[in-house]
């Protein structure tokens, strides 16, 4: 277990590093000059013309003259301790700028998570138990539509009816309780239509198995068969999709939070490239990188709570 965790734990920093790279590259290879889109979004105005001047005074003062893998490396050296600098635009620290934004897209991804989880898993099982049937056809179906119906549609679609149309929820922002409603359905949709199927297929490969066939014929009941001896490895593959989903929500649900204007790390890392915030962009990258890898982690460990028949340590 300890190698196995070892090498996990090298994958994750390899992960991280290359991400971070790969986005300092980007970042500078996009179209427009970095100080003059900089003073736009934070001295100026997006309608005004930075001078020469101007350009020359942000240019010294973050030092993006300098040659990129010099600028990467300054980065990297303060982030080994702990600093990931100061945001461009905003003025503050970026660790600070994460922690106070870190909290509601927590918020958001746990309720989002615990809804899907909710509704997807009950019937996951009861589309497995009554397959074939209108309830599986009706589900299954419904499930399909959930899958392919792109997040910003349906959030869009539940801003027109429930907020303008009823005026039951608010449009955007976090004012209330009831400003997480709509983000969370959004989320819980595509997230609870996946988790609906990958349920349901599962739960029917085990209850083809040979010991569901043995505890059947035992005399079991079919309630105490599937709670008792299905449920528990059909699972596995629906912890693993729900962890990453997960991790997905922890790193910042781009889109959701961005048409919800949420104050989360989703909005941040968006308002932070338009605005070529370098160290906030960083910053988030690495949040979203980690939890990720974190997340992978943590399920990967968990599989050897629920079935002790994987050892870890056999890896090749």
């Amino acid at each position: 277990m300890g190698r196995f965790i070892c090498k996990r734990l090298a994958a994750t920093i390899l992960v991280i590093v290359a991400a971070s790279m790969l986005t300092f590259g980007i970042l500078h290879l996009t179209p427009g000059s970095t100080p003059a889109t900089i003073l736009k979004y934070a001295f100026i105005g997006l309608e005004e013309i930075p001078t020469d001047a101007e350009i020359t005074e942000i240019t010294t003062r973050f030092k993006l003259s300098d040659p990129l893998y010099q600028q990467y490396y300054r980065w990297i050296k303060q982030a080994l301790r702990g600093d990931l600098g100061d945001s461009y635009v905003y003025r503050l620290p970026v660790a600070e700028l994460i922690g106070l934004r870190f909290p509601a897209t927590a918020l958001l991804a746990v309720l989002s998570v615990t809804l899907s989880l909710l509704i997807s898993i009950p019937l996951g099982i009861l589309c497995a138990v009554k397959r074939n049937t209108f309830f599986d056809h009706f589900n299954r179906l419904l499930a399909l539509f959930a899958v392919a119906m792109p997040s910003f549609w349906l959030a869009y679609l539940l801003i027109i009816v429930f907020s303008l149309g009823f005026n039951l929820f608010p449009v955007a922002g976090f004012r209330s309780l009831s400003s997480l409603v709509l983000p969370c359905v959004t989320l819980a949709a595509g997230m609870g239509a996946v988790t609906l199927r990958i349920m349901r297929s599962s739960m029917l490969e085990v209850m083809g198995q040979d010991y569901i066939l043995t505890a059947r014929s035992k005399g079991l009941y079919e309630r105490s068969v599937i709670a008792k001896h299905a449920l528990k490895n059909a699972f596995l593959p629906v912890v693993t999709v729900v962890g990453l989903q997960f991790g997905h929500m922890l790193g910042g649900s781009v889109i959701v939070e961005t048409v919800f204007s949420w104050p989360g790390i989703g909005k941040l890392l968006i308002d932070s490239i338009f605005a070529k915030d370098i160290p906030v962009v960083q910053g988030c990258i690495l949040l979203i990188a980690g939890t990720y890898a974190l997340v992978n982690l943590l399920v990967d460990l968990s599989y050897a709570l629920m079935d002790p028949r994987i050892r870890y340590g056999r890896e090749s």
